[in-house]
């Protein structure tokens, strides 16, 4: 059985890019015996695993496994401690629907992918039918959204859109518009009665909802907050207004 150990190794430095998001064309890498299950429950298109010697055995069916050492498995992974296991996988094509006509979360800038990632796999929890990302949120194939999502990619579509575009197909359908502010025009979410297909908008975590949501949103709701803080985490707040519209 050959075993990479080198890090000039071609392949090895080639798959090494995919952490850096310019060169995730095409493919981006999971680590771990979760995620990797997950993906083989979602027939993701797996194209290539990367495994320590003594978990061989535990791939199973046509996928080309490639055996390293730990040192490079060390290199292909982002946490301190990888589990054996990096695969690379195939970017999936998703469109967004011509209809939209169910339960939906929007995320508007959203800059730290821990965050990101906490927040589609909430709405996943919840039960919502996909996840809207604006142009500039960050990108769920980095490793540490990907971390925080745990799989839940695999469950629900998420789509990255421009804003625009997306406001003015909800408006064009229909679709209840709820984003959340601090602004003296917004209402306690718990005065909020849902009903229908409505998108929830999260902003982000500095900056807020752009005036272009705002400008766009049917309702605008915030979290009371009887405490001292000044906020709460866009994540913690997602997760609070994801389950009580629900």
């Amino acid at each position: 059985m050959e075993v990479i150990r080198s890090k000039s190794n071609r392949l090895i430095k080639d798959t090494k890019k995919l952490h850096q998001k310019k060169y995730r064309k095409h493919s981006y890498l999971i680590e771990g015996w979760h995620l990797f299950e997950e993906a083989c429950q979602a027939k993701a298109d797996i194209e290539r695993v990367f495994i320590l010697k003594e978990y061989v055995d535990r791939v199973v069916g046509d996928v080309p496994v490639t055996v390293v050492s730990p040192e490079i498995l060390q290199e292909l992974a982002d946490s301190q401690t990888p589990q054996g296991i990096v695969a690379q996988l195939a970017l999936p094509k998703t469109m967004v629907p011509k209809e939209l006509r169910g339960r939906y979360l929007v995320l508007e800038d959203i800059q730290d992918p821990g965050n990101l990632g906490t927040m589609i796999r909430t709405a996943d929890a919840a039960g919502y039918d996909a996840v809207f990302i604006s142009d500039k949120s960050a990108d769920i194939y980095n490793l540490k959204s990907l971390r925080s999502m745990q799989g839940s990619h695999f469950h629900l579509p998420v789509h990255r859109v421009a804003m625009e575009e997306l406001l003015a197909q909800l408006k064009e359908q229909g679709v209840r518009i709820l984003a959340t502010t601090l602004s003296h025009q917004s209402i306690d979410y718990k005065e909020v009665e849902v009903t229908g297909p409505f998108a929830l908008i999260m902003g982000n975590e500095g900056q807020g909802i752009s005036l272009l949501v705002e400008s766009q949103a049917d309702e605008l709701v915030h979290i009371p907050m009887p405490g001292q803080a000044e906020s709460l985490n866009v994540a913690v707040a997602a997760g609070l207004l994801l389950f009580s519209f629900i």
